[in-house]
């Protein structure tokens, strides 16, 4: 039986297509599941602290009172990893710190005359604060702690709060990989919350956790429900991060057991996970389907049954007649992670074509886990289709832009004309008296 669920691309109905591209969404925007995101929101803002406790205690069954949320200086100077993770979190820092410094080198104030006597350009500043939400369900997730807390300390960020679920053995510990992500970064503001409770706490402000005016991090669909929420409280959010995906885009050429390896890559993540490849060779996609078979049986139970439900219900393989249509597959899906794995002479071209992608990685060389864990590019990507419109988290994310212009006497008479005209049209008087004032 194949691993991969198989679809061919012209023999699919539009619904069919549809189907395969929704995915994620409806269990973030669920009535239920809103609802209940919503109580817990109310809760945060009306009781603060106490709330925040509350829902550690429903929902992670961790008794804590409101003087122990916040990471105390001692826990974040004591939390140690194996030199190796220490070695590793030094070499993904050093990479996310030289990508976002290139961004940071173009993100510089600018201007120009756009006509004698008119100057007009932008300022560009770092936002006042910033939340970072950090998973802690699953696994240890210190690769997520440095992908949003680097872009924000190369901005400029002033204030910088980091919220991360206990470990789930119920002592009320903060991972510590990600206490030692903090103290390397010097982020001092650091709490121990419940996810969508944590959201709503850096969103609101409570007696220990500051309010923020962005927030971002990727979660499970409570998280991002709560993400989505908070937006109609004036809280800036990111696009939903919601499960992880990726899609491979490979030919004839690829080497179906490094194929295999990288599909498997994001397919472990959770049964949540959606992973596709899209090939025009179906005996690629045969040879794939019998290594994905030989190398999940080395796999522990709970992240094979990940893997084949990721490439099974939730993906699969799609088979086109060419890399052109294969290119249009992977636009329309929009995956948070792609990588292309097509002949060399074959790359440009595909790469051109390939516009809708959280990232792009190119060759059998550029591994996902290299993306996730050190390239340096941004790993925390939009998901469920959001890549069509949004980017990933990089410096560019904790920046705004902020319009500048000056004009002289000049200037102000030669565009006269055309306030008066405008202010007349849309029945403005005061706007055309401003204008006429300085005729005088």
């Amino acid at each position: 039986m194949s691993v991969m669920r198989r679809m061919t691309w012209a023999r699919m109905t539009e619904d069919d297509r549809r189907a395969l591209c929704d995915r994620g969404l409806t269990a973030i925007f669920d009535a239920e599941l809103k609802a209940a995101i919503g109580r817990i929101i109310d809760d945060v803002r009306a009781n603060g602290d106490e709330a925040v406790c509350r829902a550690l205690r429903d929902f992670d069954k961790v008794q804590l009172e409101p003087h122990q949320l916040r990471a105390t200086d001692d826990e974040l100077a004591a939390a140690r990893v194996s030199p190796e993770v220490d070695a590793a979190i030094d070499d993904a820092i050093a990479h996310l710190r030289a990508f976002n410094e290139q961004l940071m080198a173009r993100a510089a104030d600018w201007s120009f005359e756009s006509e004698p006597g008119l100057t007009v350009g932008e300022k560009i500043t770092p936002i006042t604060s910033a939340g970072l939400f950090v998973p802690s369900g699953k696994a240890s997730y210190p690769s997520v702690a440095y992908q949003l807390a680097v872009p924000a300390i190369v901005a400029g960020v002033p204030t910088v709060a980091l919220v991360v679920p206990p470990m789930p053995d119920g002592s009320g510990r903060i991972d510590p990989a990600v206490l030692v992500v903090c103290r390397k970064l010097g982020i001092r503001n650091v709490f121990r919350v419940n996810g969508p409770a944590g959201v709503a706490a850096l969103g609101f402000g409570t007696e220990s956790i500051p309010q923020v005016r962005k927030i971002v991090g990727p979660g499970s669909p409570p998280v991002a429900c709560a993400q989505v929420e908070m937006q109609r409280y004036g809280v800036a959010t990111m696009m939903i991060l919601g499960p992880t995906e990726s899609v491979v885009v490979a030919d004839h050429s690829a080497d179906p057991r490094l194929a295999a390896a990288d599909l498997l890559n994001e397919a472990e993540h959770g049964t949540d996970s959606s992973v596709l490849l899209i090939t025009p060779s179906i005996e690629l996609a045969d040879a794939i389907d019998r290594e994905l078979e030989s190398q999940l049986a080395t796999f522990p139970p709970a992240r094979a049954e990940a893997a084949r439900a990721a490439l099974g219900p939730n993906g699969g393989c799609v088979l086109v007649g060419d890399l052109d249509e294969a290119a249009d597959v992977a636009n329309r899906w929009a995956p948070e992670h792609l990588q292309v794995a097509v002949a060399p002479d074959a790359e440009a071209e595909l790469l051109d074509r390939l516009v809708n992608a959280g990232e792009i990685l190119i060759g059998q060389h550029t591994l996902f886990s290299a993306g996730n864990f050190v390239i340096g590019c941004p790993a925390s990507l939009p998901t469920g289709g959001f890549a069509h419109v949004s980017s990933g988290i990089t410096a560019d994310t904790f920046l705004k832009r902020t319009a500048v212009a000056r004009a002289d006497a000049r200037a102000l008479a030669r565009m006269t004309p055309t306030i008066l005209a405008m202010s007349e049209h849309e029945g403005f008087p005061a706007h055309a008296n401003a204008a006429e004032q300085r005729r005088r």
